[in-house]
């Protein structure tokens, strides 16, 4: 099999948005059967802050709701070698995205994006941060969420040749 096309989310400190983009993208590339030729991640461009913790008790409990297991997820930092690792880095939002570009070369800047640009029409680029309100914000970044992995995946399987 050819190799893998590698994904990292990154949001500030990879207990909310990032694990949420990440939980949900590989349960869609499942069920489209596209899972295997994927590789994905979850990172914080502050994660050292929650090295090793689980999601936040509410993103997992808004994600279980929906059938999204994050339970696996342990959050950890961008490291050096994410940008070259992963084909494709996506933040969650400008803070994120700029603070991604001052971790990385120049040259890599390429594999940078928003996330949520891969949701047409809706007129946002960002995902909020849901970290400070109600578990209604981590309800909302799951909405985004959706909505951006089905862009992603459907980019992707057009790049692939699908259909």
């Amino acid at each position: 099999m050819a190799n893998r096309y590698r994904i990292l989310f990154v949001c500030m400190g990879n207990i909310c948005r990032s694990p949420i983009a990440e939980a949900v993208t590989r349960s869609m590339a499942q069920r489209q059967g596209v899972a295997a030729m994927l590789e994905l991640d979850s990172a914080g461009t502050h994660g050292h802050y929650h090295a090793g913790e689980a999601p936040d008790a509410r993103a997992r409990r808004v994600a279980a709701r929906r059938g999204y297991d994050l339970s696996r997820l342990r959050a950890r930092p961008v490291i050096e070698a994410d940008f070259d690792r992963f084909d494709r880095i996506l933040a969650m939002d400008e803070a994120n995205l700029a603070a991604l570009q001052r971790l990385c070369a120049e040259d890599s800047w390429s594999k940078l994006g928003l996330f949520l640009d891969y949701a047409e029409g809706l007129g946002i680029s960002e995902i909020p941060d849901p970290y400070y309100g109600a578990e209604s914000g981590f309800e909302r970044v799951l909405d985004l969420c959706e909505l951006a992995a089905k862009g992603l995946l459907a980019d992707f399987s057009r790049r692939q040749g699908g259909n």
